[in-house]
């Protein structure tokens, strides 16, 4: 489903059984890991040894972690695949009246934010640096 609103394609992940990555085949060269829940990844034992994939017995459904992702898809395309898979979509404002994001719920345990053409330049005027800056400055004084 990733694959699908990137307008990309997935394959699977070398290395780690039931895993994929989904590519959007863009020029940023985005692409996002997906393994089976219950696997987490440790970070490695030396202090130069890379991360590596395990499975974690004691994690969770859902994890405090999440992305945002400019998709080419519009919220409609979006919510097709969401019922599709029966999976929660909801368009949501964050704080107050900064910017509107859709929470899309992998699985209905992991959640990803998606920013369609039609909520990209909201978001993008929000996180632009000076933007950014205000907004930290409020924040602290608040």
């Amino acid at each position: 489903m990733l694959a699908e609103v990137l307008q990309g394609t997935s394959i699977p992940f070398p290395g780690y059984p039931g895993s994929y990555v989904a590519l959007a085949l863009d020029s940023q060269g985005t692409m996002i890991e997906v393994h089976p829940f219950g696997t987490a990844l440790f970070p490695g034992d030396a202090a130069n040894e890379a991360s590596h994939l395990r499975s974690n017995p004691a994690s969770s459904r859902y994890s405090a972690n999440h992305t945002a992702i400019s998709v080419p898809v519009s919220a409609a395309e979006i919510q097709a695949i969401a019922d599709r898979e029966g999976w929660r979509m909801v368009l949501c404002r964050r704080g107050d009246d900064y910017f509107d994001v859709i929470e899309f719920w992998l699985e209905n345990q992991l959640l990803i934010e998606l920013l369609p053409p039609e909520l990209v330049t909201q978001y993008l005027t929000f996180m632009e640096p000076r933007s950014l800056q205000a907004f930290a400055a409020q924040s602290t004084t608040a």
